[in-house]
């Protein structure tokens, strides 16, 4: 086996495995903070969003968190997990609020409270899943400030970027999705040819557990070169003619 290209392709496997653990550690940094990861954010639409709990308050374990709704949503139904208890939080309207489809509301769903059975150890991650009807004004940004309590101390995640400033230099960001244009529409109820499909592939997420998993998937990828180009080297140096060392 020519010496030469091997070594060519052993210094590109390490080279991809060296990217693959940066990679990871990004990823690692990144999944830090709570994040929320909508399955689509269409306008109008029934959307699951989901949210990655991580450790909040160094090595203390997570007992409580209590997502805080925006005011653009009346309700959110929660989705059992066996490790939490929950309860929704409601509060009195200042004024009755009128529906789209012509019925009013006094009051509305303010808060979705998960309280653990068991403390989440800081070394595990947790998922939360709320179902809500998304507005259907696209454009629009919902903040989910997200109060994380631990055996010891709390991290409330409630910060908003100012304009102009750097979202990422954000200490404990507010979880955030973005609603995009309805299927079919450009967002002002004029029909587009667009696929329903390629709308929610278009989904702006604001969230760590989206980020984490895409570069998680990356890194996989990555290292399957890395351990596949070794072992073809490996199998090459057996052939007949081949240059063991």
């Amino acid at each position: 086996m020519n010496t030469t290209f091997l070594r060519r392709t052993l210094t590109a496997a390490a080279a991809s495995g060296g990217a693959a653990v940066l990679i990871l550690t990004a990823a690692a940094g990144a999944s830090a903070h709570v994040g929320v990861a909508p399955d689509k954010t269409a306008a109008n639409s029934y959307a699951l969003l989901t949210f990655g709990i991580p450790h909040g308050c160094e090595e203390s374990g997570t007992t409580k968190v209590a997502i805080t709704l925006p005011a653009e949503l009346n309700d959110a139904q929660p989705t059992v997990n066996p490790n939490w208890s929950v309860e929704k939080v409601t509060e009195q309207l200042a004024e009755p609020k009128k529906l789209a489809d012509g019925t009013s509301i006094t009051k509305r769903t303010s808060q979705i409270v998960y309280t653990a059975k068991t403390p989440l150890d800081h070394e595990l991650r947790d998922a939360l899943v709320l179902s809500v009807k998304l507005p259907d004004t696209a454009g629009s940004t919902l903040y989910f400030p997200t109060l994380q309590t631990c055996e010891t101390g709390q991290t409330d995640w409630s910060e908003i970027a100012k304009d102009g400033q750097d979202p990422h230099s954000l200490k404990a960001p507010a979880p955030s999705i973005t609603v995009t244009a309805a299927a079919g529409t450009d967002g002002h109820g004029a029909a587009t040819d667009t696929p329903a499909h390629s709308t929610e592939q278009a989904a702006a997420v604001t969230g760590s557990g989206a980020d984490a998993r895409s570069w998680a998937g990356l890194a996989a990828g990555l290292g399957g070169l890395a351990l596949g180009g070794a072992a073809w080297a490996r199998s090459g140096s057996r052939r007949p003619g081949g240059t063991a060392k």
